[in-house]
Order: structure tokens, then sequence, then C-alpha cells
């Protein structure tokens, strides 16, 4: 059915583009043409039937095909007269099918079935035939409206859907229909079943809406939304599933990307950073990578600014746990620094906590140094870190020394290869 409805289409546009057709008001090959015309009218009125046909077949299975394929069926119809007045309220059928897999996967395709150009009569107006009656009045064609504003009124009906995994597809794909509504329409109609979404029991749901925001922000503004995404974010962060924050984490930059520095630095800000002190140790690595992509993404000068003395303050907690994690943390946030930066801020502190009382400690100083060390200048590394890492070599625990002659050999290489290549 796909490839038949690209054929019919390439051949319409074959005709209307042929040199022929601009004759066609003097009669030059108009009536081949007109006729052409006419058999691909006839035969797409004999196919669309047995394409709406498969969305009530018995078979579970056999619908759930349809809806998987509709998006392309839709595409290759669209541009054909009086196809999308059958073929949507088809679709819009599959989104209500009994059974949840079909819901789900015809739900997958309702950003790419609302992408099409093509116009339909609203849900209910009785003049929206299937056949595309060439006598339709204008007062009738002025009625049409686009497909994606028509099923926009059936996304907060998907809302309340009984599967969360028709649930959890909208929120992956609703938002794409942002840029096709506008700013108007998508305050009126897109935005309240999105906050329903950032509510749902479901934290899978609240994710998927997390991470496809951009587009509903580019199209309302920053403003709007985080009125009602902070209360979301902050509830997600604190989920009693591990997954689920370590979810939330891994979506933090790209948060801060959307929501702005401003915004970002002062209501997210602290949350990254207590993270390093969570119970998970999953948790507490990828809180301590979020910090790296934070440097890199919003800057050198903003991470000594705002995250470092969070980072200190953690380096000074009671808990060892909490100590350790920090050392990591600006290891990897040096990484991402200009080197200037990474010097004259981030070094000193890291030797310092070469003198930490646990050994664990210790050594995530000495893997540290030797991941910041390539970083550097001769001189620096001669003058600064090299009697640091000799230092924790005759350190009285042998995972220090072990992890400080790693580093040490490691670093040592590394500046003679660089001595040998100049």
């Amino acid at each position: 059915c796909v490839s038949f409805g690209q054929a019919m289409t390439l051949i319409k546009q074959q005709i209307s583009t042929s040199p022929t057709s601009s004759n066609s008001s003097e009669g030059g090959g108009a009536g081949g043409e007109s006729e052409t015309l006419s058999r691909i009218d006839t035969l797409v009125k004999r196919i669309l039937p047995l394409i709406v046909a498969t969305i009530d077949d018995r078979s579970w299975r056999v619908r759930w095909t349809a809806a998987s394929k509709f998006a392309s069926v839709v595409h290759a119809f669209s541009p054909l007269n009086g196809t999308m007045d059958a073929l949507v309220p088809a679709y819009e059928k599959l989104l209500q099918d009994p059974e949840a897999e079909v819901r789900t996967a015809a739900t997958f395709n309702l950003s790419e079935v609302a992408k099409t150009g093509a116009m339909v009569y609203p849900a209910g107006w009785s003049g929206g035939g299937s056949g595309g009656d060439s006598d339709a009045s204008q007062e009738e064609e002025g009625q049409r409206i686009p497909v994606a504003q028509r099923l926009v009124e059936r996304v907060m009906a998907l809302t309340e859907d009984d599967s969360e995994n028709v649930r959890a597809a909208l929120a992956m794909v609703a938002t794409d229909l942002a840029p096709i509504l506008g700013k108007d329409l998508t305050i009126a109609h897109l935005l309240p079943p999105m906050l329903l979404l950032l509510r749902d029991s479901t934290s899978e749901v609240r994710l998927n809406i997390i991470s496809s925001l951009s587009l509903l922000n580019d199209v309302i503004g920053a403003d709007l939304l985080t009125q009602s995404l902070l209360p979301a974010i902050l509830d997600l962060a604190e989920d009693g599933k591990w997954r689920i924050r370590l979810a939330v984490i891994e979506r933090i930059p790209l948060l801060a990307k959307q929501l702005g520095k401003e915004f970002f630095t002062d209501r997210l800000l602290s949350l990254c950073v207590g993270w390093l002190g969570d119970d998970i140790s999953s948790i507490r690595e990828a809180a301590a990578k979020d910090l790296k992509e934070l440097t890199a993404l919003l800057g050198s000068e903003w991470s000594v600014q705002n995250l470092l003395p969070r980072v200190k303050q953690v380096m000074e907690h009671p808990s060892y746990l909490r100590r350790m994690n920090a050392v990591r943390a600006i290891s990897l946030m040096a990484t991402a620094m200009d080197v200037y930066m990474a010097q004259w801020e981030i070094l000193p502190i890291l030797l310092e906590m070469h003198c930490d009382p646990v050994a664990n400690v210790r050594f995530n100083v000495a893997k540290g140094l030797g991941m910041v060390g390539p970083m550097f200048n001769p001189s620096v590394y001669e003058g600064q870190i090299v009697p640091i890492l000799e230092l924790m070599k005759e350190d009285c625990d042998r995972d220090v020394r072990y992890f400080a002659c790693q580093s040490s050999d490691s670093l040592s290489a590394n500046f003679e290869n660089k001595l040998n290549n100049h």
C-alpha cells in the first residue's frame, strides 16, 4: 500500500510538472492528463477502503502492524485528493484500540502523522467525507484544519490511558507537535497534557517528558515551562529507585542547556553537588561525571565561581565517601577546564588532599593527579606533582602506594614522550 501510494503520488507530480500541463488551458494534451488523473483517483478510492479495513481486523497483530506502519502510509497518500479525510479518522481509531500494544504503536507514530502538511476536517465535522467531493463548498473547505491541530485534541485522552507504555510513548513524541502547532496552540492544547505527564505516577513517563523538553522550550519559552518543570525534576531526583535518580543525573547537562545558566545555577546546582553524597556508588560516580560535563558546557569561569566552592565544602565533610567523591569530581572538572584555571584553582586543592586521614581518599588523589597531570607543562609537573607522588609512594597503605606508583609511571612516560616529540 505504501509503494502504491508513493507511485500514484509520483505519477501525479510528473503530470503536474510536465510541459503539456502548462498548456492545458489551450487544450494541448489536457484530455490524456485528465483521464490519467481520473484513473489515479479511481484506483486510490478502491485502495483506501482496504487500508482502512485493517484497522478493524479481528487480529490485534494485524492492527498492530497497521499502527506501526501508519505514518508511512499517511506520507505516501497525503498528496492525493481526499485521502487524509479517510486516513486520519482511521488513525484516531488505532489510538483508541482495545489492545494496549496497538495503541502504543500508534502513539509512537503521532508526531510523524502530524507532520504531514495536509488539511482535514475537524473531528465530527459533517462535511468531512472520505471521498474528497469536488463539489464541497468554499465554506466547508474553510473549516479544514492542519492534521496536527486535529490530533492534538487526542493527546489529553492518551495521558489518561490505562497502559503506562502508551503514556511513555506519548511522552517521547508529543513535544514534537509543538513546532508544528505554534506557540498559541501549544499553550492552549499541548501544554496541559504535558504538565499532566510530568506528574504521572510512572517514573519512566516523567523521564521521557523531561528528556524531550527542548522542542517545547523553543516554542513557548523557558519561563512558562520551568514553572511546572522544577517540581517534577525535584521529585524524580529524590525517587526511591536509584535507577530513576541515575536517569535524571544523566539528563542534567541537557536540562542545563535547555533551562539556561542562571535558572540552573539558582535552582538545580545544589542538587547536582548533593548527589556526591548519595548512598549508591553508581549515583556518586555519575554525579562526578555530571560536574565535568557542566564545566565543559557552562565554562571554566562559571565552574570556579559556582561549582568549586560547593565541592570544597563536600571535601570537608566528616564522611570519607563524600570527600572521596569530591576528589574524583574536581579531578574530572579540571580535565574540562582551561589549563590556567585548572592549575591555579584545582591543582592546589587536589594536592592538599594527599594528607587526608583515610586511605581511600588519598589513593583517589593519586589517581586524580595521574588524570590531570598531562594538562600541565613540565615545570608544574616536576615542581608540584612529582614531590607529592613521591611522598605517596612511601604511604603506609599499600593501595595508596600502588596508585601513586601507577600515576607516577604514567606521567613520567607521558612527559618523556612529549620531550622526545619536541
